[in-house]
């Protein structure tokens, strides 16, 4: 029974990973913005691997040889996704490869790479 239910999560997981990926191809692929094109492999891959990985858990369970590097895969998957997604967002901002976003009505330094007058002309500090 066990093994029953172990084929149809499989089953399941790999499923929901297929649409997930096919989802993150066609956004990849139609997504003319760097901005917008990034979601596609930073959100929905990242679910659809996650879900191949949770399938390849419950196969490894439901044949009585668990694993758990998989599960690491999954943690490290997680993690890394939104700092790798970060860095390329900044590097689209710094090259102008995008629409830049508004600018702040209160304040032009808060969120931006202006730098004060003030401090461009400030000389550096000698140690002594």
């Amino acid at each position: 029974m066990i093994e029953l239910l172990a084929v149809y999560a499989t089953t399941v997981f790999l499923v929901i990973g297929c649409i997930f990926t096919l989802v993150a191809a066609i956004g990849l692929l139609k997504l003319n913005d760097p901005m917008t094109r990034l979601h596609a492999p930073t959100k929905a891959a990242t679910v659809g691997i996650g879900a191949f990985l949770l399938g390849s858990m419950c196969h490894a369970y439901g044949v009585g040889e668990g694993s758990f590097h998989e599960l690491m895969i999954l943690a490290f998957l997680f993690v890394t996704a939104p700092i790798s997604a970060n860095f390329i967002a900044k590097v689209n901002i710094h090259k102008r490869a995008c629409d830049m976003p508004p600018a702040p009505k209160l304040d032009e330094m808060w969120s931006t790479q202006d730098v004060p007058e003030s401090e461009q002309e400030m000389e550096p500090q000698k140690t002594p």
